[in-house]
């Protein structure tokens, strides 16, 4: 059987287990089809855990993959937006995708989880955002991570401040999370510097100039990365970031320089 170690597939959540970042138990969680993230991800973790180095956490992840109907995983392979090592390695193993395609990509293809409760629409947007806080205060790492993939933007505006990795991560891979929560991420001095960093490096985010703006100006946001995007500011930005005091002073120098040699060129 072919497994997951040479799958190019990259999610902030898939990458905490490739680094050996998860615990045991939330591996064989993964492995059981307990922690269900969007479809594809769901398929690389599972490849990925058949290399466990724990034996019951690599039968338990093949048993899943057995579990996922033929029919909805050839389906799901049909899908155009499917990598192609990812159709490769299901190939090996017996698996071709067959039309027609899915129209589905974010559920996954097996999900044991209990589903989370509904969101309580009769509170005001401050009692629920109290409600929320002291809700995941007592939640497991488990329910967190199911919460920061499935739950409400609320709940997900409280769990990338988590300072589980994991839990961080799983927000930034939920199939809820919009642009727009990207943005106010990357504008927040109360997540890690690695949230920043993820966000930073992900291609379909920096293409927008609010969250390189954003992540710009955020003296959180490791300064490696925030070195490559003070190119892509517009002039009036380069002009604040230079003098901005509250950010790392190589990002001021950056700035300082990249101003003065926009000038010279004008002259």
């Amino acid at each position: 059987m072919s497994s997951g170690r040479d799958l190019h597939l990259r999610t902030p959540f898939l990458d905490c287990f490739k680094r050996g970042e998860v615990d045991r138990d939330l591996r064989r969680l993964a492995a059981a089809g307990d922690l269900a993230p969007r479809a594809h991800e769901q398929l690389g973790l599972l490849l990925h855990l058949l290399d466990d180095p724990d034996p019951e956490i690599q039968a338990t992840a093949e048993r899943t993959l057995d579990l996922i109907p033929r029919e909805r995983l050839a389906s799901f392979l049909a899908r155009s937006d499917v990598p192609a090592d990812l159709k490769a390695a299901f190939a090996r193993r017996g698996v071709q995708p067959l039309a027609p395609a899915s129209t589905d990509p974010d559920t996954p293809l097996v999900d044991h989880s209990l589903p989370l409760p509904p969101a309580d629409g009769s509170l005001s947007p401050e009692e629920r955002r109290f409600s929320v806080t002291q809700r995941i205060s007592r939640m497991s790492i488990t329910e967190r991570i199911k919460t920061a993939m499935k739950g409400t933007r609320e709940e997900r505006a409280v769990l990338i401040r988590d300072p589980n990795k994991i839990v961080a991560a799983a927000v930034l891979s939920s199939p809820k999370l919009s642009e727009a929560e990207v943005e106010s991420i990357a504008k927040m001095a109360s997540v890690s510097d690695e949230v920043l960093r993820i966000i930073g490096t992900h291609r379909s985010w920096i293409r927008h100039y609010s969250i390189i703006a954003a992540l710009a100006r955020n003296p959180k946001t490791p300064v490696a990365v925030s070195l490559g995007l003070v190119s892509r500011l517009n002039d009036r930005d380069v002009r604040m970031l230079a003098t901005d005091r509250n950010v790392p002073e190589p990002i001021r120098v950056a700035a300082r320089k990249l101003a003065v040699a926009t000038q010279a060129r004008r002259q």
